[in-house]
């Protein structure tokens, strides 16, 4: 490995010596291209530039040459079979990467067809890249080598590029220029990497990385406390930290993701990925803290008391970044063989919140994840926030109202399970509008439980939402796909019908899979109060068993 790097690095002080001279040279051309698609110039783009020699080309841009490219941003060197890449990251760290084989290994089927590009005959060269046909217009009349890709550098100067006949890369300028200049484009401090890291690291550098949890346990446990960074409750079921969010530039998307495995509870199990809004009197953060009786009660005639799941003048409830579930002791209980199954390692979930951005861009807030468990082993778990920005991204001034979240994630610290739609009044909450509310939307979250036979987790159950008493929606959430995730689940049980536990479809969930919300378009809202009823035919207790559902509400608009 130091041979390798070794030999790396002597390539780079060739490569810096050779950049770092400002040659004559016969012909040399500064090229320009722009992008387009479907016919249509594409707006704001930073145009290409090439520079090409006889022996070498360099591909950059625009703004790179004037200094104005924001991080990252990344070049080539090309001089024979040779490619280097190089690439500025955010962290001002500049890494850079050799390959001698790509350009050697291109092949192309080279046609008779000819056209004019800025007054330059071309030939036409096809290949075919990961199922993508390219079209290449190339010209040898200036005697030089390049184009705006690594793509058909050696047939000549290649003027235009064709992708599946409506992306295309065009030469809008070709200039002849004295020198072939320093640009400055390789900087001497660049790190040496293998290709695999090289694109890791660019791809890394594009979008910003906020670690929530990296291996973090969830189980039940007396054992389990917090300590300085790390928050844990209701026996270790619960974990939550405080983590500060930059600000999200406009138009910019979210994504949370999880990563988890078994690490000794065999079962499937519900878990959500939430945060806690802190801007009322009132939050669920002094339920976990102080216990369940903190938090305002919800009652709908059935005898039982709520704690915690609506919204209220001085209380809102948790919002469900992502609802999840764990499969059948994924890793753990890999050790079970079955004849040609080969069990997945870690469930990987991911899900796109960008319209809850508004509730957490340039924010301190405490995000939790809930794993509901009664194993002393648990689950092991990493979560992280990912934001990545658009360039030509627009962004919508939206309003963020949590109403309702029946998700019991305090169920291992005594709070009800969601089992009041068992009344007509099933769920209720009142809110008020400050100011009109257009192209408002409900993200509704659903899911049904109760694991024995006649359980509404095996039975399908119509939902039935009304706004101020008019019925706007109505769906019966059912899930047939279970099947699909069956490697994740070692740990299912085989009946003698066939199948596993796991296969079997369910209330809008499957073991080792994410429960994506539903929008619920509302219209215009206009000021003042209003009320959102949630019905659902909850089936009856058998003995010790019994139905409930978690569902979630969160309110958007502009």
């Amino acid at each position: 490995m130091c041979f390798k790097y070794q030999h790396m690095k002597n390539y780079i002080v060739l490569l810096f010596a050779l950049l770092s001279l400002t040659t004559i040279a016969q012909n040399t051309y500064k090229i320009t291209y722009l992008r387009s698609s479907n016919g249509t110039l594409l707006e704001n783009q930073d145009p290409i530039v090439v520079f090409s020699n006889e022996k070498e080309s360099i591909i950059t841009s625009e703004k790179i040459i004037g200094n104005q490219s924001a991080f990252p941003y990344e070049q080539s060197w090309i001089n024979g079979n040779q490619h280097f890449q190089i690439a500025n990251l955010k962290t001002n760290q500049s890494i850079v990467t050799k390959d001698t084989t790509a350009i050697g290994k291109q092949s192309f089927k080279l046609s008779s067809e000819t056209r004019k590009i800025q007054g330059y005959l071309c030939k036409k060269a096809t290949t075919i890249i990961n199922s993508n046909t390219i079209d290449l217009w190339y010209t040898n009349d200036l005697q030089v080598k390049g184009a705006p890709s690594v793509l058909g550098q050696k047939l000549g100067l290649v003027l235009e590029s064709v992708r599946n006949g409506n992306f295309v890369v065009t030469a809008t300028k070709i200039e002849k220029v004295a020198l072939f200049p320093n640009l400055n484009l390789f900087e001497q401090g660049a790190k040496p990497v293998n290709q695999l890291t090289y694109r890791d690291l660019l791809w890394k550098s594009r979008f910003t990385t906020i670690p929530i949890f990296k291996d973090e346990i969830i189980n039940f446990s007396d054992a389990s406390k917090s300590n300085d960074s790390i928050l844990r409750f209701a026996n270790g079921t619960v974990i939550l930290k405080k983590v500060t969010i930059p600000v999200i530039e406009k138009g910019s998307q979210l994504f949370i993701d999880l990563v988890a495995q078994s690490n000794g509870d065999a079962y499937d199990r519900t878990g959500t990925i939430f945060m806690i809004p802190m801007d009322k009197k009132t939050s669920f953060l002094d339920g976990l803290q102080k216990g369940v009786k903190t938090l305002p009660v919800f009652e709908n005639g059935n005898g039982k008391s709520y704690q915690g799941i609506v919204a209220t003048e001085d209380y809102n409830p948790i919002i469900e970044l992502m609802r999840f579930f764990t499969p059948f002791g994924i890793k753990q209980y890999n050790t079970i063989q079955l004849k040609d199954k080969t069990w997945e390692d870690q469930v990987n979930y991911r899900q796109d919140i960008t319209e809850l951005t508004n509730a957490m861009s340039n924010k301190e807030i405490y995000i939790g994840t809930f794993i509901g468990n009664y194993d002393k082993g648990g689950h092991k778990v990493s979560v992280n926030l990912t934001i990545h920005p658009e360039e030509n991204g627009t962004a919508k001034s939206t309003t963020l109202l949590p109403l309702f979240t029946t998700t019991n994630v305090m169920e291992m610290a005594g709070q009800e399970y969601g089992t009041l739609f068992n009344s007509e009044k099933g769920l209720t909450v009142t809110f008020t509008l400050d100011q009109d509310l257009k192209k408002a939307r409900l993200r509704y979250i659903t899911t049904g439980h109760g694991g024995w036979e006649n359980g509404d987790e095996f039975v399908p159950k119509k939902n039935t939402l009304l706004l101020d008493g008019k019925e706007v929606f109505h769906i019966t959430p059912w899930r047939e796909d279970c099947g699909s995730y069956r490697l994740y689940n070692p740990a299912s049980g085989n009946f003698l019908n066939g199948l596993s536990s796991s296969d079997y479809s369910r209330s809008n969930w499957c073991p080792g899979m994410v429960t994506y919300p539903m929008y619920i378009d509302l219209g215009e809202l206009k000021a003042g109060k209003h009320t959102i009823q949630v019905k659902i035919p909850q089936g009856k207790p058998e003995g010790s068993s019994f139905s409930s559902w978690n569902i979630s509400g969160v309110l958007i608009g502009e």
